[in-house]
């Protein structure tokens, strides 16, 4: 059973509590949004690149390299250095991880899409980076590894579809070992006047079009764009990674909120 929750963002609510029955802007019975998460993203996987360049106007591949270069991965092959990569399908953060640290450390990607997988195999293979980076698949909600196996775990463009945030920081915190550190790029809150009902307008005209014409189906884009109007703020999805039990939480915003980048780590 479904039933439309709200208008565009000004109306739409960010609570947390709402997400596990929010389908963007449409309400779904409990249980229901991760099969129809995982159908938008089988439609999506081969365009994933180009349906963030869409949303974000290019700017994602700015903001992913800036998250890179603040995780600061080592160029020590001896660190025996891990990362754990979730809802990263098509390995675009696994592959800048991996070739920042000059190819010594190890990533490992974990999504719950095969067909993201699939994209993110076989780029891997042609980039030659097979032997640095492995592709499972696993809900963020219930991770298929061991405690205290990773020593950062990022996230970017993904949690928003969570059904179960809570608990999947919980099982970031849980992977960690004591030391890692948590990163989460994700789209939010705009924060600066104008520039939010610029975004808005061009996010609900736009972007349906733009991937409606690209891909000859706009329904994925506008789940997309309303995703983000549900996610939590900056300041709330704060709290929440520190209620996970994350310490020195911190966030710094991209583009006026546009995107955001937090931080927390395991100690």
């Amino acid at each position: 059973m479904t039933q439309q929750a709200h208008g565009q963002s000004g109306t739409s609510s960010r609570a947390p509590e709402e997400m596990p029955t929010s389908f963007g802007f449409t309400r779904v019975s409990e249980g229901q949004k991760q099969a129809l998460v995982d159908d938008v993203f089988h439609k999506v996987a081969e365009r994933y690149d180009l349906m963030n360049d869409l949303m974000s106007g290019g700017f994602h591949r700015v903001w992913k390299d800036a998250m890179v270069s603040f995780l600061a991965p080592p160029k020590n092959a001896a660190s025996n250095w891990r990362l754990l990569d979730v809802a990263g399908g098509t390995g675009d953060i696994a592959t800048r991880v991996v070739r920042r640290s000059d190819n010594t450390v190890e990533a490992v990607v974990c999504d719950i899409n095969e067909s993201m997988l699939g994209v993110g195999k076989d780029r891997a293979a042609k980039a030659g980076l097979s032997d640095f980076i492995t592709f499972s698949q696993g809900n963020a909600e219930d991770l298929p590894f061991a405690d205290k196996s990773f020593d950062a775990y990022t996230i970017a463009f993904g949690i928003r579809n969570v059904p179960d945030i809570p608990k999947a920081l919980s099982e970031a915190r849980r992977v960690l070992k004591r030391g890692g550190r948590f990163l989460c790029l994700e789209f939010s809150e705009v924060d600066i006047p104008l520039l939010d009902k610029v975004y808005d307008s061009f996010s609900f005209n736009a972007i349906p079009a733009m991937g409606k014409w690209v891909t000859g189906d706009g329904d994925p884009y506008q789940y997309l764009v309303e995703s983000i109007r549900k996610f939590p703020s900056q300041e709330r999805f704060a709290e929440m990674i520190r209620e996970a039990g994350f310490e020195r939480v911190s966030f710094r915003n991209y583009s006026g909120g546009i995107a955001a980048l937090h931080s927390g780590w395991k100690f």
